[in-house]
């Protein structure tokens, strides 16, 4: 009997990173897209693959490929709490210290399909640990889904839809009133997929990274550069 195909499809580094350290301990034949001009029906009608997993994809799948072959999104959110975009960040802003990695089935509504399985995941950290974090965990659950095929449930209870942040939101908000408040925004969006934290003032945009709470006082790493008004040229 021929091995299983199966493919990861991710677009971040933690992911692809994840997926070569994981892949010697995966039954199967695995295969990797993290281009989005490579993931076509074409592409996986060549594979048949029994599941398609999507770790931080981040981009629409169109219903006719879910609809062909299983495929398995996941989201930090305890579903159906936290359907949409910016997981990690709004959870954040809302004041969370911790979540769960969901599992779950593509279907035509976003981060609405059926759980397969649900794993801690801790929001300590900056974006990219939580990520690093969270990459992890995904590597487990799709081991333990190839391994056991468990038949996802429902979704159950009230949904609460988290809109995706815009750039402008990484604007440092003017309402902060606690060094912790700002320390939260700051390390929510230290990691690739985000702009950082930042100040205007005058001329220059001031964007902060690698924050740091001390006991009455936050360290962070500054760069500086030219603001771009508009109908300025950067």
């Amino acid at each position: 009997m021929p091995d299983q195909q199966f493919v990861v499809a991710t677009i971040r580094p933690w992911n692809v990173d994840q997926f070569h350290a994981a892949r010697p301990g995966l039954p199967g034949v695995w295969h990797l897209i993290s281009d989005p001009d490579e993931l076509t029906m074409a592409r996986l009608a060549s594979i048949q693959p029994r599941y398609v997993f999507f770790p931080h994809w981040s981009h629409k799948v169109p219903a006719e490929m879910f609809d062909r072959y299983e495929c398995v999104a996941f989201h930090e959110t305890d579903l159906p709490y936290g359907r949409g975009g910016s997981p990690i960040q709004n959870l954040i802003e809302r004041g969370h210290a911790d979540t769960v990695v969901s599992a779950l089935r593509m279907v035509e509504t976003f981060d609405a399909g059926p759980v397969y399985a649900k794993r801690p995941l801790s929001l300590v950290g900056l974006a990219e640990e939580i990520y690093l974090r969270a990459a992890a965990i995904v590597f487990e659950m799709i081991k333990e889904i190839v391994v056991t095929q468990p038949t996802p449930v429902p979704q159950t209870g009230d949904s609460v839809v988290f809109r995706r942040r815009t750039p402008e939101q990484s604007a440092v908000p003017r309402d902060l009133r606690t060094l912790g408040a700002l320390f939260d925004h700051i390390r929510m969006l230290d990691a690739e997929g985000y702009p950082s934290a930042f100040l205007e003032h005058g001329n220059f945009r001031i964007e902060f990274i690698r924050p740091a709470l001390r006991t009455g006082r936050l360290e962070a790493s500054v760069n500086i550069t030219l603001a771009t008004k508009p109908g300025q040229q950067s």
